[in-house]
């Protein structure tokens, strides 16, 4: 079973990797295009994993199923919509995931396809970078602070700032205790999974 479990997190390496990285990447891109040097002044405009993986984030993502990377800072006195561009820059990350999500998948039904003869591991990188990559999509769409989609619920709402704050000071917790409780207790709370697996079915099977 240890072998199992450490090939396993091998082959989900290079998706983690590649998914916590280029979503971190794209914040970043989307802050200095909208018109904020903070993150690129702290190096996050780049595609170098070690700038964006924060280490005890990543560690829960390889033995608890759910982890983080480190946020990407942005100035809003630096944008000139405030409300719309902080939710263009949170939404920039889940993008990216779906984005290569679909690209991997694709890669995947290629390959099966044509009938392409590839090392097997390999083919297990591009399927499980798939699904890791939907998981991300998925995952951080979800409207509960400190999720990208928090932040997008947050700016069509335009609550009063004291409001957002009690609301995003729960929301830790409450994400906490509902992975916690997915994961060990075997409670099905959100639909994660079956959203993640609908989505890889969908583009593997692609137009009839």
């Amino acid at each position: 079973m240890a072998t199992m479990n450490f090939e396993f997190m091998l082959t989900a390496l290079p998706g983690i990797l590649l998914g916590l990285t280029v979503h971190e990447y794209c914040h970043a891109l989307a802050a200095w295009k909208l018109g904020d040097s903070t993150a690129r002044d702290q190096g996050r405009l780049t595609l170098n994993p070690i700038k964006h993986i924060d280490i005890l984030g990543f560690v829960f993502i390889l033995f608890a199923g759910f982890g983080w990377a480190k946020p990407v800072q942005f100035n809003p006195e630096n944008l000139s919509n405030f409300r719309r561009d902080k939710a263009l820059i949170a939404v920039a990350g889940p993008v990216s995931n779906f984005a290569l999500g679909v690209l991997l998948v694709g890669m995947v039904r290629a390959v099966l396809h044509f009938q392409i003869d590839i090392n097997a591991i390999l083919f297990n990188v591009l399927f499980f970078g798939a699904f890791i990559n939907f998981g991300l999509f998925v995952f951080n769409l979800l409207p509960i602070p400190p999720l990208d989609g928090s932040h997008i619920v947050f700016s069509g709402l335009n609550l009063r700032p004291e409001i957002e704050n009690r609301i995003r000071r729960i929301g830790m917790p409450v994400l906490v205790l509902i992975l916690v409780a997915q994961n060990f207790a075997n409670i099905t709370i959100l639909p994660i999974g079956r959203i993640v697996g609908a989505l890889v079915e969908f583009f593997l099977r692609g137009t009839p």
